[in-house]
This record gives C-alpha cells, structure tokens and sequence, in this order.
C-alpha cells in the first residue's frame, strides 16, 4: 500500500507519480492505493500525450470507472497536469531536466507549484521523493507541515531501508 521510490522510464512514469499525490491529497492512502489499477487504465496508463488531450467526454468516463474516486476537479488536475508535464519537458529538453532546474529546493517546488495543479508543498515533497529526487530530509522538513503525516513517514522509511532515499541535510 505505500507507494516506493521508482526510477521513472518514461513520462507517463512522472504523471502517474504526480497523479496519485493528487488523488491522495485528503483521503486515506489505501483508498487510492486498492484501486490504482482502475486509475491507470481510466487514465491511459498515464500516456501525458492522451491524458493531456482528454475532453469533457473522457472526464465524464473517469468519473464513472468503479474504484474511481469521484472527484471532477482531481481528474481535471490530472489532465491539465498532463500538459503541464508536456510542456516542461519541451522547455527543458526532458522532464528531469525540468526537476533538477532552479537554484534551490525552494525554487524547484515554486516552479512545480506555478506550473501544476492540485499540489502543494506535501505533494511536490512527495513527487521528488517518489522520482528519486533530492529533497530535504524528511523529519525537519516536515515540521513545517500541519498534521503527522503517517503515510509519508512510512514512505520515507521503506525508502531508507531500501537505500533509495535521497534526502540532503537543509
């Protein structure tokens, strides 16, 4: 059910790590994890090209695949993130390109957040995290953020006893 750090392959690899943090926002993890399957096959397996092409037709068809969570404005994020992923990966020759951009952490997630919908500082935290980004160590770091976030706590130590954590000392 936790999700681990993978070594993305293709974009539809970023979009469907960015997905699940937008379908995970407010809702129990095992709620989005049980049916993921349902949600790559709703969503092309996450084809960006596809994704980003989806109309009302298609959103209305993701809404109504069972194990779907129905939330019209997180299917709507996925699509116009979709573009979003497709248009930085032109801008900077490649998408990883895209996250390694910028002078800071701090700058990374302000460019992350302008360009995508439905993220926040968690969910960018988490996408860098789960793409095999560095990120700033998980306990300090997560201070900062209302609540206790037991989920990504699990995330982080599955990660560090596998060795593909790659959080750095702020």
């Amino acid at each position: 059910m936790i999700p681990e750090v993978i070594e993305p392959q293709a974009l539809a690899d970023y979009l469907e790590v960015i997905a699940r943090a937008v379908f995970q926002a407010g809702v129990s993890w095992k709620q989005i994890a049980v049916p993921w399957d349902a949600y790559r096959a709703a969503f092309a397996g996450f084809d960006p090209q596809l994704v980003a092409a989806f109309d009302d037709v298609d959103v209305d068809r993701v809404l109504a695949t069972p194990g779907t969570l129905r939330a019209p404005r997180k299917v709507r994020a996925t699509i116009h993130n979709a573009a979003a992923l497709l248009q930085a990966d032109r801008e900077f020759g490649g998408f990883a390109r895209f996250l390694r951009a910028g002078d800071s952490y701090e700058a990374r997630v302000r460019e992350f957040k302008r360009r995508f919908t439905y993220v926040g500082d968690l969910s960018v935290w988490y996408i860098l995290f789960r793409v095999g980004e560095p990120v700033p160590r998980f306990e300090p770091w997560v201070a900062t953020i209302p609540g206790t976030h037991p989920r990504m706590r699990e995330m982080v130590e599955l990660a560090r006893s596998q060795g593909r954590s790659r959080e750095f000392d702020a």
